[in-house]
């Protein structure tokens, strides 16, 4: 009996393995189709500074590409590590986690990389509770030249972070 329920943890283990990686790659694909879909607008705003429309098309870029990060961020602490935090500050709190070590496995970002993200986060918590309007090209310029490189260096984590657990 002890034996079957080891066996039976060790399935379970790898299902939720297999499901997690697939949901991060998902999330990747996803993330990799709003910067193809905006680019010409991120490219655009390079040489000239946008209009309130496209500074609110960017600013819902940047908002999209930070809920797609806690997604996959979710669905580590979900299916990996079995806990999702909770409380009010939880999403802080879930990007903290994800730059430290766990029980079952190393940090899944560095430090660099959770300051960087933590910038957009803020940003995400801006839009959802302000106007549009209230949007800058000085300051929304800060996030958006950087994103796509940000966004490397956070796919190139995750992977190496999902080649560890296979």
């Amino acid at each position: 009996m002890h034996l079957q329920n080891i066996l039976r943890e060790k399935v379970n283990s790898t299902v939720s393995l297999e499901k997690a990686i697939s949901q991060i790659n998902f999330e990747i694909q996803q993330i990799d189709e709003l910067f193809i879909s905006y680019n010409e607008l991120f490219e655009k705003c390079r040489v000239e500074e946008p209009s309130l429309i496209e500074l609110t098309a960017i600013g819902s870029v940047l908002h999209s590409f930070y809920n797609g990060i806690e997604n996959i961020f979710k669905t580590i602490r979900k299916n990996i590590d079995g806990k999702l935090p909770v409380g009010h500050h939880w999403h802080s709190e879930l990007l903290l986690q994800m730059s430290q070590d766990t029980y079952n496995h190393s940090s899944v970002i560095s430090e660099g990389l959770k300051g960087r993200l933590s910038e957009y986060l803020a940003f995400r918590h801006f839009y959802r509770n302000s106007y549009s309007f209230f949007l800058k090209w000085n300051e929304l310029k800060k996030l958006a030249d950087p994103v796509v490189s940000v966004w490397s260096e956070c796919k190139a984590e995750l992977k190496m972070f999902m080649d560890s657990q296979i």
